[in-house]
């Protein structure tokens, strides 16, 4: 009980110094790597004979965080939501895919590997990458594109963003609901949507984001049929095939949603 009382205290610290671009958890490990980097630094210096790469004071550089990191992450909320959704579009090899708001360097760079993608999404987006079109604009509405219009549709940690002002975009409490209603009423008979949003304890983070309990989510695409539903929980680990009407004690998991009309 008190441990989690102090998480609680702490939290609200940490984030304030990490808006400060000071990450305490980082600042530890960076400082108990320094007696290493001048070990190296020392015996490098001692057994280079090569003129152009000796050490001087303008070639100090110290890169103290990856000794001991790992070559890149396989778990965790984009890693897994990302291969989710590619996978089931690869499967079904629709024509041509919609996206809004889902990362360009994740999920949208797997998709652009067998198909063309259309984004959608408030801020811009500079690329000359084959297959790739881009809309800017506020997706709450999308008044530009008609009932029953979209096969393959997806939005991937996005929808928790909306009407909070992060991304420029306008304040609106009920823009989330909005656009959950936006993704049912483009998607077309027989489609498919690919919906992943923040799942756990229902609350409001602002201005980064909501987190929604899973009941929340189904109430808000009552239109459409849910065809599979997987989870991400708190420790960064996968589960497909959920019950989504089990309480899984998530405070801020991920869930992933498979729709159709």
């Amino acid at each position: 009980m008190w441990r989690q009382a102090a998480i609680d205290i702490l939290r609200p610290v940490v984030r304030v110094a990490r808006l400060m671009s000071v990450d305490p958890k980082q600042a530890l490990i960076n400082a108990s790597e320094i007696p290493v980097y001048l070990r190296d630094l020392y015996r490098y210096s001692r057994m280079n004979d090569e003129n152009k790469f000796r050490v001087t004071l303008k070639s100090i550089y110290p890169i103290l965080e990856n000794r001991r990191s790992p070559n890149g992450r396989t778990r965790g909320i984009y890693f897994y939501q990302d291969i989710w959704a590619a996978k089931k579009i690869y499967e079904r090899k629709p024509p041509w895919h919609l996206d809004i708001g889902s990362r360009v360097d994740g999920f949208i760079a797997h998709v652009l590997c067998f198909m063309p993608v259309t984004v959608v999404d408030i801020r811009p987006i500079s690329s000359d990458v084959e297959g790739l079109t881009f809309i800017q604009g506020d997706a709450t509405e999308l008044i530009s594109m008609s009932n029953n219009s979209i096969n393959s549709l997806s939005s991937l940690h996005a929808a928790e963003h909306f009407g909070l002002g992060r991304y420029s975009d306008p304040i609106d409490p009920k823009a989330c609901f909005k656009f959950m209603s936006t993704l049912e009423r483009i998607l077309a008979p027989g489609g498919r949507l690919y919906f992943s949003t923040p799942i756990g304890q229902e609350r409001l983070e602002f201005n980064a984001q909501r987190i929604f309990s899973t009941s929340t989510i189904l109430n808000s695409f009552q239109k459409l049929k849910l065809l599979s539903f997987a989870r991400i929980d708190d420790h960064g680990d996968f589960f497909d095939d959920c019950d989504p009407s089990k309480d899984y004690k998530m405070r801020s998991g991920c869930g992933l949603f498979e729709f159709t009309k």
